[in-house]
């Protein structure tokens, strides 16, 4: 079994991926911060690690996968000052921060499953494991690396790189950090009570009508944002594991300062490999409330939103967003959409059509390659668009077959639907149609094929053909052959 090559942001190069343990994988993804509805930009991340996950599983590997809910902790503009996001949106909303945070964890949940992405195997949240990030940051502090101010507890940075890296993720230097700050950072608000303005917090002291706070050695308070993850994927697995995901806008500060919390309370780097995917822009441009072009998932299904002129399903999502690497970055267009979306459809077309093949006595010979390239792209570092490429190749050989002009044996057509089921509907995690409709659709389109069958048997041939042009009027086209009747979208 060739091995897996997986881009490791940590030591910048590609490396052969390598597990703890045999034949199994710890994995920690970052998952959202659920003050509002998920949108575009969320749904790159647990696409692209749903497949690596999938990838993984395909081979025998079991997944522990871990992905983090935000409930507390994330405070707006991410200074280590102002409102926590979630109560911020309980009063505007009127209602409880954990109804908040239970509404809009549902609203990611559904789009999740509409998306396909498998549950993790475990899904922490962050006010649910209080205990021990206050454990976490009280072996930091007893280390030395952290200190409490005026109630508050931050991570000495300095301290800690007379010691160690920090920057080794990211590539940030701290004397840059430094001389970046400012000699004034000092004196803004909420930065006096820190030794220096790049110092972050584990624990954030609670001012009286703050709702979301907990007793801690000191005082009343919430986590900062960072400790959640460190202190969550230690506990689930373990002080070291296999890989850590998320997106690349987490990489500085996130993730650094995971690896700066983790190695200050445990002496160990938490992830072996670090994979970051790239961002998603619309139309050339970030995502940004001043650009106003952010996209709700649920306005991408309905197309109710001045960027589109109509909704797409999920499997067409799903599928445009695996055309592009995941380091790569993905421009979102309607037009990129209705691509991806005719695509699709070619493909599912010809995988209807493998059951109806007509075997050869004689084979090409190119079919094992191209099963072979779908395997190699998927060790290369994930490569999802060239495993595409060649998923459409076998698409290619079974619409030529269907027309005769391309011998398939029995065996390369069972070959052909294997590989289908394993990286199409397996790996990559598309669905075989919109399944909101597809079953419906097809019952019916059954019983009107099965009506116009006996219409021509009876010569009715004036029903026979109203129903085909009917059909066609509405988007739908019948086609004859010696092995029956079969249809598609036009």
């Amino acid at each position: 079994m060739k091995p897996i090559q997986i881009y490791n942001t940590l030591s910048r190069k590609t490396e052969t991926f390598e597990s703890l343990h045999p034949n199994k994988v710890g994995m920690y993804v970052c998952g959202p911060t659920v003050y509002g509805p998920p949108h575009m930009g969320h749904i790159r991340g647990p696409i692209v690690f749903d497949v690596f996950r999938r990838f993984l599983e395909s081979r025998g590997i079991t997944v522990r996968f871990v992905r983090n809910i935000t409930d507390v902790g994330h405070l707006v503009g991410d200074a280590d000052e102002g409102e926590d996001k979630l109560q911020k949106q309980a009063r505007l909303e009127q209602i409880e921060p954990m109804e908040v945070a239970q509404s809009y964890t549902d609203s990611y949940h559904l789009a999740m499953d509409a998306l396909n992405v498998k549950r993790p195997s475990i899904e922490p949240k962050a006010s649910g494991h209080i205990i021990e990030q206050i454990e976490m940051i009280q072996s930091i502090v007893d280390a030395g690396l952290a200190y409490e101010s005026n109630g508050s507890v931050y991570f000495d940075v300095e301290q800690y790189s007379s010691k160690e890296n920090y920057g080794e993720l990211s590539g940030r230097v701290l004397d840059d950090l430094v001389a970046g700050a400012g000699a004034e950072s000092r004196t803004l608000e909420g930065q006096s009570e820190k030794k220096n303005a790049h110092d972050f917090a584990l624990w954030k002291k609670a001012s009286p009508e703050h709702i979301m706070q907990w007793s801690s050695p000191w005082g009343k308070g919430f986590p900062g944002w960072h400790i959640e993850c460190s202190a969550m994927s230690a506990k689930y697995l373990g002080e070291t594991f296999d890989v850590h995901g998320g997106g690349m806008d987490l990489l500085f500060p996130h993730h650094e300062c995971e690896i700066a919390q983790s190695k200050a309370a445990n002496g160990h780097q938490p992830a072996r490999y670090w994979m970051h995917h790239n961002m998603i822009t619309i139309n050339g441009q970030k995502m940004a409330k001043s650009l106003n072009n952010g996209i709700k998932v649920s306005e991408l299904f309905s197309g109710n939103h001045h960027l589109l002129s109509r909704g797409f399903n999920a499997n067409i999502l799903r599928f445009f967003v695996l055309q592009a690497h995941y380091r790569s970055t993905l421009d979102f267009s309607e037009e990129a959409l209705e691509a991806s979306e005719k695509g699709l459809k070619r493909m599912l077309e010809a995988w209807k059509k493998i059951g109806s093949l007509k075997a050869s006595a004689e084979s090409s010979g190119e079919l094992v390659k191209v099963i072979s390239n779908m395997e190699d792209a998927l060790c290369d570092d994930l490569n999802t668009p060239i495993a595409i490429a060649q998923l459409f190749e076998l698409s290619k050989m079974v619409n030529a077959c269907a027309d005769g002009k391309y011998p398939l044996t029995k065996e390369d057509i069972d070959q052909i639907a294997n590989a289908v089921e394993q990286y199409f509907y397996g790996v990559l995690g598309m669905r075989a149609e919109q399944e909101s409709q597809s079953g419906v659709l097809d019952k019916v389109m059954d019983v009107l094929i099965d009506l116009r069958s006996e219409a021509k048997q009876s010569k009715d041939y004036a029903l026979s053909d109203s129903i085909r042009d009917k059909l066609k009027e509405n988007g739908v086209e019948l086609m004859d052959s010696k092995e029956g009747t079969t249809w598609k979208l036009q």
